[in-house]
């Protein structure tokens, strides 16, 4: 979720920072926080979702989602589509709430906190660092309830945290591809950074249908868990990912293939 700069609180929290909140059926702003928002979606919540709605990726991302291009780094990300009416509500939002509640993004499942992730210095050099604020939109009446949180408590009861560990992975590639001085994305790549990191479905196809693993040295186990394991599946994604943004060699080309043109971009 992508929050306008006038309801964020500019201090940044820790996960020992306390606040009230609570959201229920019979709250005065109930779903109204599920409207024109602009909610970026990551590889875990796609996986997540597409298969609670019996979807394949690509029907998932074709239905759901438009592509956004990062102005600055050229990288394409999935942004949950809203329904084309007034109000502008989630797709999934009812009357009842959430319809895909136990499988919602990690966005909604952290609000009214938001999260973001900077580079800051130690000693063995820059190093990811997440750091939180609150979200207060004036519609909210959530925090005028009683009952009390940290932001570590809250992350838990909205199993957030188990979304965290399964994009930490991807938010850090993120962040290491967007530092300064790093050129923007070459458009011919755009496809196949876009497929890894949401399309699975197709990704594995890729995987499997192309010649990639005639070109790349994948150990055997990791190729049997990669047909019916998808999060091993988003996992290797991320290795090919870092592959082809050349941030490291996750992938090793076999040797009667180095002198030939680069597989990273068969089909």
């Amino acid at each position: 979720m992508l929050p306008s700069t006038r309801y964020v609180e500019p201090v940044e929290r820790t996960l020992d920072s306390t606040f009230k909140f609570n959201c229920f059926k019979e709250i005065s702003c109930f779903n109204k926080c599920c409207r024109h928002t602009d909610m970026l979606l990551t590889p875990y919540d796609i996986l997540r979702m597409k298969k609670r709605l019996g979807l394949s990726s690509d029907e998932f991302l074709k239905k759901y989602t438009y592509v956004h291009i990062d102005e600055n780094s050229s990288h394409p990300f999935a942004v949950l589509k809203m329904l084309d009416e007034q109000d502008g509500r989630c797709p999934f939002v009812t009357d009842e709430g959430c319809g895909i509640y136990e499988d919602r993004p990690a966005n909604c499942r952290y609000y009214p906190v938001g999260k973001g992730i900077m580079m800051r210095e130690s000693e063995k050099g820059p190093v990811p660092e997440e750091f939180f604020f609150f979200i207060r939109e004036p519609n909210c009446a959530g925090y005028d309830q009683d009952k009390e949180w940290t932001i570590e408590s809250w992350r838990k009861a909205q199993g957030v945290d188990i979304y965290d560990d399964m994009n930490r992975e991807w938010a850090e590639i993120q962040l290491r591809r967007d530092n300064p001085g790093k050129p923007k994305l070459d458009k011919s790549k755009q496809p196949l950074i876009y497929m890894a990191t949401y399309d699975l479905d197709r990704f594995r196809r890729f995987v499997f249908e192309s010649g990639f693993l005639n070109m790349f040295d994948v150990d055997p186990e990791e190729i049997e868990k990669l047909k019916t394991d998808e999060i091993a599946l988003m996992k290797f994604a991320f290795k090919y990912l870092k592959y082809i943004l050349m941030l490291e060699e996750t992938l090793k080309i076999k040797d009667e293939h180095l002198k030939k043109p680069d597989a990273a971009q068969a089909t």
